[in-house]
């Protein structure tokens, strides 16, 4: 009987060292490790995920070390493992939601296929998907841009942190709750006038926002809206600003950029902004990357070559910058602007100054 209990006290010391050896030695990954948990997951199957990832030693000991915190729950993500830790470690980490995160660099200027593009690149799945949230998702707007056939204007220049848990929907939605934020801080939304709204983007982005009936201040001309008569102030502010945007990358420019073409617009002069065919094509899946002559007869609404007026919808995503010189222009009487080659650009008030201004142009360009 003693021979038993002698046996059977070192098995449990055995196992206690063992668990203990288990639990409390770190794992070395081989370099940068990324395990998805995905909701559903049971405790078992997340053990075996991490075990065939290498990134713990036991799967029993996970388990029973999950079990003795038996009710905190392990949460699902993507998860980095690029440092030695053990199953104690991870488990915390597990506990605490510590998922990893892909950083989405959206620049001003950015159009949704850009954009698109961006969201592949960071490993967060096939721009397509991005793109048929962009075009579908117009609900997201519907409230302040109910003309709107896409969420290009509204998806805000911003670094965003994205995992791969969530939805292109999801992540549509925040940029458009940041366009909505930056929107409301200068004034082209008017803050709270909004009611919640079951399919207001910030809720979808992050379940603490409300939408709904929105208040509109910007700037707007009888003749403007006598262009666009279909479509209303803030969205024909997100147009000219995403014109605007795409024009000049200057932004003490950019007033005056919007100038010319409100007066442009005025006098029912058309726009001639190249960005516009440049979208047009986009849109169409034509665009070789460089626009020819030929090109500025594309036929498109959006091309403000061959249409008065401003194009259907904006042909980028514009910065806050760009928005509030749409919203504030320059008062000026230029009608024209042509790049000088040093990064900015000359505006004319005349045909024949513009024509110096342009031939000044190709005399800069050649002499480089």
């Amino acid at each position: 009987m003693r021979k038993l209990l002698w046996l059977f006290l070192i098995a449990v010391v055995a196992a206690a060292g063992w668990l203990a050896w288990a639990l409390m030695t770190p794992v070395a990954p081989s370099g940068q490790t990324f395990v998805m948990l995905r909701p559903g997951f049971s405790t078992r199957r997340i053990a075996a995920e991490l075990k065939n990832a290498g990134v713990i030693r036991s799967e029993q000991a996970f388990i029973l070390w999950h079990y003795y915190h038996h009710g905190r729950s392990l949460k699902a993500g993507e998860y980095l493992f690029d440092k030695p830790a053990n199953i104690i470690d991870i488990q915390k980490r597990l506990r605490r939601g510590d998922v990893y995160f892909h950083t989405v660099v959206v620049p001003e200027g950015f159009t949704m296929f850009d954009i698109a593009r961006a969201i592949e690149a960071a490993g967060l799945g096939p721009a397509d998907d991005f793109l048929k949230a962009a075009k579908a998702d117009t609900s997201f707007i519907a409230d302040i841009a109910p003309g709107a056939h896409s969420l290009e204007g509204y998806l805000f220049p911003e670094t965003y942190q994205f995992s791969r848990m969530m939805t292109m929907h999801e992540m549509a939605a925040a940029m458009v709750c940041q366009f909505r934020t930056v929107a409301k801080q200068i004034g082209l939304i008017a803050a709270g006038t909004e009611t919640v709204s079951p399919g207001d983007p910030c809720i979808v982005a992050r379940s603490n926002h409300g939408g709904g009936i929105i208040n509109i201040q910007v700037h707007d001309t009888s003749e403007t809206a006598s262009i666009a008569p279909d479509l209303n102030t803030l969205e024909r502010t997100v147009i000219m600003a995403s014109i605007v945007e795409k024009e000049t990358a200057v932004p003490e420019e950019r007033p005056e950029v919007a100038s010319v073409y409100y007066n442009r617009l005025e006098k029912h002069i058309a726009l001639d902004a190249d960005p516009s065919i440049i979208y047009a094509e986009q849109l169409a899946g034509t665009y070789q990357g460089a626009l020819h002559h030929a090109d500025m007869s594309f036929t498109s609404a959006y091309n403000t070559y061959r249409h008065a007026g401003l194009p259907p919808g904006p042909i980028a995503n514009p910065g806050r910058s760009s928005l509030e010189a749409a919203m504030h222009p320059a008062q000026t009487d230029f009608y024209y602007f042509v790049a000088d080659a040093q990064g900015h650009h000359r505006f004319a008030r005349t045909i024949d100054e513009h024509n110096k201004n342009v031939d000044a142009y190709r005399k800069a360009m050649r002499g480089h």
